[in-house]
């Protein structure tokens, strides 16, 4: 179903601030985050940019902070930023506002792509460090069903933590990535996963949001560790033609599939 921005009477001003923390904190665990947001956007761009409205979803979005660089980008989208956690979901809805379109769904449970409302097949389907959360046959499953939702010519884009495929060079690529943090790290204090949460926690706007465990909605993980050659595989498996990494930084890659 789809978040509005007052539901639950989160202001502007704490969205705000909280999505710009959020922000923060997710640099902490994206190997030069922004580049990669603009390389995914890139590729969206080049495939559904000359379209009049195009329809671009963002699987895993958080609060939306990919999505909306995409709504920036491609004036006259639709883009929907899919997520399961209604703080994350309500904290992107009332600071991005209608730019976006918020839908509570988990990504692989049975039904969950009715959940979008889509009328239309998809020009453009983007997850940032959101997939390897999946186990590999959700993964699988999710893959395929992606495949059917894009229009032919339409693109998917995984932007996550991908080792490439010999471990000796997944070692070398973990120290590349670690050193390429270290010189691009952001002067002062950087809030990491477990305090923005406790925060949100103490925070009397955000905490009825919050489940018992003290972070929203999230789905187990089943996690997966597949390497770029078995994302290659499941994608053409599920009908995905032209796949392949555009992108990598340290063990950081992004992976393009062309339907």
């Amino acid at each position: 179903m789809s978040v509005g921005a007052d539901v639950n009477g989160v202001s502007t001003g704490t969205a705000a601030r909280w999505v710009e923390r959020w922000e923060r904190q997710q640099r902490l665990y994206a190997v030069d985050r922004e580049e990669r947001f603009t390389v995914i956007a890139d590729l969206v761009e080049q495939v559904a940019g000359g379209l009049p409205d195009p329809l671009v979803l963002d699987l895993g979005s958080g609060p939306g902070c990919l999505a909306a660089r995409l709504a920036a980008r491609l004036p006259g989208a639709e883009v929907v930023a899919v997520d399961s956690d209604p703080l994350l979901l309500e904290l992107g809805s009332a600071h991005y506002g209608r730019a976006l379109r918020y839908v509570n769904a988990l990504i692989g449970e049975p039904g969950w792509l009715d959940r979008l409302g889509l009328d239309r097949p998809a020009d453009a389907v983007v997850s940032a460090t959101a997939l390897h959360y999946l186990g590999e046959p959700t993964l699988r499953q999710v893959y395929g069903e992606l495949a059917g939702l894009l229009r032919p010519g339409g693109i998917l884009v995984n932007g996550d933590h991908i080792s490439p495929d010999s471990a000796r060079v997944s070692e070398l690529a973990r120290d590349v990535g670690r050193r390429h943090a270290e010189r691009h790290a952001v002067c002062g204090h950087e809030e990491d996963w477990e305090s923005w949460w406790s925060g949100a926690a103490g925070d009397p706007e955000l905490a009825p949001l919050l489940s018992r465990d003290g972070e929203g909605g999230r789905a187990p993980c089943e996690g997966n560790d597949l390497t770029v050659s078995g994302h290659v595989a499941l994608l053409r498996g599920a009908g995905f033609a032209d796949v392949g990494a555009v992108w990598q930084v340290g063990p950081s890659h992004v992976l393009a599939a062309v339907r």
